[in-house]
């Protein structure tokens, strides 16, 4: 199942709602330190709704820290960058992936872009538009992860 990795985030609602991504698809989210904001920040449990007991929350203390995990489990570490130029669409993910988004404001800085195994970018039709919202550019990435690896995502109404 591929991982999603938010590198520093800063905007408490954009987290809150990957969080309830990752928790509607049984994703694990990943956290890399610092954060702009408290874990604890109302912003971010409003965002998340009552559905942070069943995000698979792993929090780490620094990018090395972060990586070294990585490496550990294995995978690729796929990087999202408004300035990658191969597109999110035409990329074969896998199971093992990594899905590293980077900070809203500055997006992935060198070091983490350096390590990634691939950069990729969701494509814009305007040119004025620099990036996506990160909880929207997440969840377009994730689910066609998803679609591509046929991981069945079920849900049966009350």
């Amino acid at each position: 199942m591929p991982r999603v990795v938010l590198f520093e985030p800063e905007i408490p609602p954009n987290t809150g709602n990957v969080a309830r991504t990752c928790a509607a698809t049984e994703t694990e989210l990943h956290l890399v330190e610092p954060l702009g904001f408290e874990i604890s920040d109302r912003t971010l449990k409003r965002a998340g709704l009552d559905y942070w007991p069943f995000v698979q929350l792993r929090r780490h203390s620094n990018w090395a820290q972060f990586y070294e995990q990585q490496q550990l489990q294995g995978g690729r570490l796929i990087g999202l960058s408004r300035h990658a130029s191969d597109s999110y669409l035409d990329f074969p993910f896998l199971d093992s992936d990594w899905l590293l988004f980077g900070r809203e404001t500055s997006g992935l800085p060198p070091l983490p872009r350096s390590a990634c195994d691939h950069l990729l970018r969701v494509p814009l039709a305007c040119e004025n538009v620099r990036s996506l919202n990160l909880s929207v550019a997440v969840a377009v990435v994730l689910f066609e992860a998803l679609r591509q690896i046929k991981k069945p995502l079920q849900h049966s109404d009350p």
